[in-house]
């Protein structure tokens, strides 16, 4: 389950507003406001609605896992495809450190 913050990062990363994430997941815009803010806790149902309209849009939520909870966005298949291809490029290591 997100955190109103979660769902505040999330929905800057998918560059989508309130009210379109309200029509996108059926949660009133004053519900997503308030639990954005933490002054409200929705149901569990209405947190999972915004999560999953979220996801759809190529959010992607990270839990708990010592180094913190956050979000980030998916990467295209184009992105993988590059970043694979950079990975699989090779060559001498270099010392990263300044002097």
């Amino acid at each position: 389950m997100i955190s109103g913050s979660q769902c505040r990062a999330g929905r800057a990363l998918v560059e989508i507003s309130r009210g379109k994430l309200a029509r996108r997941s059926g949660v009133d815009e004053e519900i997503i406001e308030r639990f954005e803010h933490k002054l409200h806790a929705p149901q569990p149902q209405q947190v999972a609605a915004i999560e999953a309209a979220l996801e759809e849009l190529g959010a992607v939520f990270l839990q708990e896992n010592g180094g913190g909870i956050g979000v980030r966005l998916k990467f295209t298949s184009a992105d993988a495809k590059q970043i694979a291809r950079l990975e699989g490029e090779g060559g001498i290591a270099g010392n990263d450190r300044v002097p």
